[in-house]
């Protein structure tokens, strides 16, 4: 008997997709897809497995294993799993056929690569007219650095937040993991939207050709926009503004406990002094931004002298109270435990089979009438295979036996 398929609800609850890649960026757009209802298969295959389940920990009780990686669990509830070997005709043929059903295609492969197994947008339009496709490569799909191998940590820098990270007296910091990735996922969940708007509209489908790099340097408008006007070269300023003085992080009790100040102009300035009460925050030489923007060193030292005898949360409360800018520097374990974000249901819980109960970040947004939510989570590698391949494309039992036997499913 062929195994039931998770129901779906949502305002996407008609839309189907079909996954191709690995690692964050197109994945965690069927993520976002699924989330509000959407089918989205994952064809993926032993011979090649997604770096997320194979070299990027943690691991569920750091064991590696290709179920126990964190990372794809969180960036693939929702979704089902098939198994295709592609460089198989077979395994070819079946992906065709899930590509004629769907609305959308999402992969993240090097630039051609679909192209190259008879999958890419132009072969697939033929088949399916209103297909939107979504192809989501490091630097897009053409241009003179197109086919250049990269990831996370080199798109950082390439878009320039590395020289803007760290201190002006130190070399630059990378951000951890693949950060761009996940800026070009939000422009990537929206530019499917838009594709099937236009479907909707006119009946023909389209190719999203989404350059990585690209999302990554719309954040770097400000910068930019100084470079532009002036010629100036924004460079590293360590925790400091440009506008707010003081601005930064400061040490409070306990073991890596830390809060943020920005004081923002001089009336928040009398405020953060009366709170503070000590001798130095009544200088009149600090009472105006120039005054503790020349002092500014000193004026650090002083606060993280003072900040270092209080309790983070008393500290930041009494400063929210006053008026002052300030928060608490969190870890991870104060996330996972923040009550906004408990109330917002931010992280959802799920049962794996090999991972057990676990959390995974739901919907950064809430659509009030149709709200997005996790219903499962991630796929062991071709967990669905029976349940798509004959549930969905209406294989037999007899046909489904065949494959298992030969290189189709690997």
């Amino acid at each position: 008997m062929t195994a039931s398929l998770p129901d779906r609800k949502g305002p996407l609850s008609e839309v189907h997709v079909v996954e191709f890649g690995g690692y964050g960026a197109g994945p965690a757009v069927g993520k976002s897809l699924a989330e509000h209802g959407a089918e989205v298969i994952r064809v993926e295959s032993m011979l090649r497995l997604d770096g997320f389940r194979t070299n990027y920990p943690p691991y569920t009780g750091n064991v590696p294993g290709v179920e126990r990686a964190a990372m794809f669990a969180i960036t693939n509830d929702n979704k089902l799993s098939v198994s295709l070997n592609l460089k198989s005709d077979k395994g070819r043929e079946l992906a065709i056929r899930l590509i004629e059903r769907a609305e959308v295609v999402v992969e993240n492969f090097t630039p051609g690569a679909m192209d190259r197994l008879g999958l890419g947008h132009d072969a697939m339009v033929v088949r399916n007219p209103k297909l939107v496709t979504l192809s989501t490569c490091n630097q897009g799909r053409t241009g003179p650095q197109a086919n250049r191998a990269g990831f996370g940590s080199h798109l950082t820098s390439l878009s320039g937040f590395t020289e803007l990270t760290g201190w002006p007296d130190r070399q630059p910091s990378l951000l951890w993991g693949p950060y761009i990735d996940y800026i070009a996922v939000a422009y990537g969940a929206v530019a499917v939207l838009a594709g099937l708007e236009q479907v909707r509209r006119t009946g023909v489908g389209c190719h999203i050709d989404l350059s990585q790099y690209e999302t990554g340097v719309q954040f770097m408008a400000p910068a930019l926009v100084q470079y532009f006007a002036s010629g100036e070269v924004m460079d590293r300023q360590g925790n400091r503004d440009r506008n707010a003085v003081p601005h930064g992080v400061f040490p409070c009790l306990g073991e890596q406990r830390w809060c943020a100040i920005s004081v923002h102009d001089d009336a928040e300035w009398s405020r953060f002094a009366s709170e503070v009460g000590e001798p130095w925050a009544k200088e009149s030489e600090l009472a105006t931004v120039a005054g503790r923007r020349e002092q500014e060193d000193r004026l650090e030292e002083l606060i993280a002298t003072w900040t270092s005898t209080q309790s983070r949360e008393n500290l930041v409360e009494r400063m929210r109270k006053a008026g002052v800018h300030s928060a608490p520097v969190n870890d991870m374990g104060d996330l996972y435990s923040d009550p906004q974000l408990v109330f917002r249901n931010a992280f959802q819980r799920v049962d794996h089979p090999v991972m057990g109960v676990h959390a995974v970040p739901g919907p950064p947004y809430i659509l009030p009438e149709s709200p997005g939510k996790v219903t499962h989570g991630a796929p062991m590698v071709g967990q669905h295979n029976e349940a798509v391949l004959c549930g969905i494309l209406g294989l037999s039992t007899a046909e489904f036996e065949e494959l298992e036997k030969s290189d189709v499913l690997e």
